[in-house]
């Protein structure tokens, strides 16, 4: 595989604003690479991304704890939500999403906008092929703005990505942006063209295949769609009806799948964080552990390592747990070359449920799409299909359809164990599973975050705009609550 190299970019934004210069000539950065390809910038915007969602590093991905799956060896304040401190989490995941991935995005567009067509080819089919790298590009942008929407609240998005005219960008409506981001997926759908090429190089996902970005779109379009349930129902059900429509990411060979290379810098970044650092930082949480004990799930040898003497031990969230009398990440989660997930069919079949539930014309019932999540869920950690059949017989696992929230947030929870931010997604949109955090800071106020705090750079660079936005969203706070997010 080709390797990914780390491109530096000059579409920095608010985070890096703390050294504003008079000078005419500050931001002609002399070592900045300007004629780098659209190519190695669009793979390096898919690592960063990959890389932020994927890492279990106390410094920037904070969602294990949140969702009960890991518990610590050492550093509890981070698992106790306290990220005022030293590491400033907030800060960081800002910092990797709007420089390291949106910056590179944004460069990408630039440099794209730049290239010349070869001699040979035909001008339609250059056209195309440019019109479909744009589109995936953008798609990439849409999935980075939804998830800083979820993890903050109202961001910087009309004025972001623009360093050289806008040094402190406000902060636009969360809602607003959401709607925003369905109309250019819409736009990308309509451009896309699977009878032509896009990237020939550079796209670490689907290999430049059009038609996979296509069930991609309408996958993206599904799950901001499904978000908005519950506050903006009408268009929430347009906007899942149409995405599933256009044809969702139903099975796993369309799974979005990021390959990392075996070889440092590029390794997996539960491989980095674990492995390469010869860490013992981490044990599995007693709430994911206790709750497939308890149902007697078969993904639990793929989730975790077995204690001495058999069976399956967590620890407590937010306390330090001890090592050796814990289960730990499994080894198969440990692979140098693992692949990141970035979506999955067991995520889109869980929204497709959530959407037959509440009464969408999804083509299949609640209750089909339910388990078939479950399937899609086991079958990609390799379950035999006789433990499949036997865990979807167990009565504490069959669907309700009277307590579909309970059902669907319990399942979607164990099978996004190793995706945290996703599966707070789920938590906070189905308040299921009931998830306590006993020993989280006073800032948390003994729950749960429901939100990240802004960064401490902003209140102090971009003041005013933090100031507005802070206040607009009701407080600055772990417990205030994203524009969706209102049961």
């Amino acid at each position: 595989m080709k390797k990914i190299f780390s491109i530096l970019t000059i579409s920095s934004l608010t985070i890096l604003t703390g050294c504003v210069n008079g000078d005419e000539d500050f931001n002609n950065n002399q070592s900045q690479p300007y004629e780098v390809p659209t190519e190695p910038l669009f793979t390096n915007a898919q690592k960063e991304l990959m890389d932020q969602m994927e890492t279990p590093s106390v410094n920037l991905n904070v969602f294990r704890f949140f969702q009960h799956y890991l518990a610590t060896t050492i550093y509890r304040n981070d698992a106790r939500f306290n990220f005022t401190g030293t590491r400033k989490v907030p800060d960081n995941m800002w910092l990797a999403l709007y420089t390291d991935v949106l910056g590179n995005l944004d460069e990408a567009k630039k440099v794209l906008a730049t290239e010349v067509k070869p001699p040979l080819m035909p001008q339609a089919t250059w056209e195309k092929q440019q019109a479909n790298k744009l589109a995936i590009i953008n798609l990439m942008e849409v999935y980075t703005y939804q998830v800083l929407v979820d993890s903050f609240g109202n961001v910087p998005y009309s004025e972001a990505a623009q360093p050289e005219t806008i040094v402190l960008p406000k902060y636009d409506d969360a809602k607003t942006i959401y709607e925003d981001l369905i109309t250019r997926i819409n736009s990308a759908l309509s451009t896309l063209d699977s009878g032509y090429a896009s990237f020939e190089s550079g796209d670490n996902i689907y290999n430049g295949n059009v038609g996979d970005w296509i069930v991609f779109a309408n996958s993206l379009k599904l799950k901001i769609g499904i978000n908005l349930a519950d506050v903006n129902p009408t268009l929430a059900k347009q906007t899942v009806e149409a995405a599933y429509n256009g044809g969702v990411m139903l099975t796993n060979p369309k799974n979005s799948l990021f390959k990392y290379d075996g070889t440092s810098p590029n390794f997996n970044r539960l491989y980095a964080e674990v492995i390469a650092s010869n860490r013992n930082d981490f044990v599995a949480e007693e709430g994911i552990v206790d709750a497939m004990n308890g149902l007697n799930d078969p993904r639990r040898p793929f989730y975790f390592t077995e204690v001495s003497g058999g069976g399956y031990v967590g620890g407590t969230v937010g306390l330090t747990n001890g090592y050796g009398s814990n289960s730990h990440i499994a080894n198969n989660l440990l692979v140098a070359n693992k692949t990141g997930i970035l979506f999955d069919a067991a995520e889109v079949n869980f929204y497709l449920a959530e959407a037959a539930a509440r009464g969408y014309t999804v083509g299949s019932s609640a209750a089909q799409y339910y388990q078939t999540a479950i399937e899609r869920s086991m079958e990609q950690w390799g379950v035999p299909a006789t433990d499949i059949t036997t865990y979807l017989a167990n009565p504490d696992v069959v669907f309700s359809t009277a307590n579909w929230k309970l059902k669907i947030g319990q399942q979607a929870w164990i099978a996004m164990y190793n995706r945290g931010f996703e599966s707070w997604n789920f938590y906070r949109r189905l308040d299921s599973p009931v998830l306590t955090a006993p020993n989280a800071v006073a800032a948390a106020a003994g729950k749960v975050p429901t939100r990240l705090t802004y960064p401490i750079n902003e209140q102090t660079v971009n003041g005013a705009n933090w100031n507005s936005a802070a206040s607009a969203i009701g407080g600055d706070k772990l417990t205030t609550k994203v524009f969706w997010d209102i049961n």
